[in-house]
């Protein structure tokens, strides 16, 4: 089969992500879109992209936030295509590990050179994209399949709602570590979002119900008091 590079583009404006798209899907490549901050930490880690199109101006959170935090555990080219044209939001960018910047309006030949460059470098550099970035997580009897957006126990589907998924998506990104409320909160409602744990809480319980066999006792989601959730690792 033959292998096709994988380009993940977040971008809220719908006519640019469907042009920008449909120019990739020509030339070849397989295009993922995100329309928001939201999911597009999740879509960097279930679809593992080989480069990354970012836009800055996002409605849900900054883009540069959105940067610092794949550039956090991922080495994924990130390409950002923005409209801003000061010198310091270049800057920016960049210093939080953006590795290019295109302005819009663009050049289709412009861009298509700038990924080319981006993945040039990567492969030539050998780096590992992801040290998060796997289809799937297991632990115990619980699996995580980034790639079908499910979480199965014994082999069943656990039947997760789409947040339920998210936040257990989450976690399994980064398994062994205690994840606090306040970041859990804003990387899956956004940066404005009410630091209210309660609806932390709520889908806790509800994803515990559906994954544990004894929800008070818990395997794999632990409460570590005061502080946040963490995933099991072994």
């Amino acid at each position: 089969m033959e292998f096709r590079n994988k380009v993940l583009v977040i971008e809220d404006d719908s006519s640019v992500s469907f042009y920008i798209k449909s120019v990739l899907e020509g030339q070849g490549y397989d295009v993922i879109i995100a329309e928001n901050g939201r999911d597009s930490e999740t879509f960097a880690s279930s679809h593992c992209p080989d480069v990354i199109l970012l836009d800055l101006g996002l409605p849900d959170m900054d883009g540069v936030s959105v940067l610092k935090q794949i550039r956090s555990w991922s080495a994924v080219p990130i390409i950002v295509v923005s409209c801003r044209q000061r010198e310091q939001d270049k800057v920016l960018a960049l210093d939080n590990g953006a590795d290019d910047y295109v302005q819009k309006p663009f050049s289709t030949q412009e861009l298509l050179a700038r990924i080319k460059v981006a993945l040039r470098h990567s492969h030539s550099s050998g780096s590992n994209r992801s040290i998060a970035c796997n289809s799937r997580f297991e632990v115990g009897d619980m699996v995580i399949d980034y790639s079908k957006y499910r979480v199965y126990i014994d082999g069943v589907d656990a039947e997760l709602t789409q947040n339920e998924f998210r936040l257990v998506a989450l976690l399994g990104q980064y398994a062994g570590t205690v994840m606090t409320y306040s970041d859990l909160i804003r990387r899956m409602w956004g940066p404005n979002a009410k630091a209210d744990n309660q609806i932390l809480r709520v889908n806790m319980a509800n994803i515990r119900r559906k994954i544990e066999k004894d929800p008070s006792h818990p395997r794999y989601i632990f409460t570590e008091t005061g502080i946040g959730y963490r995933m099991a690792d072994e």
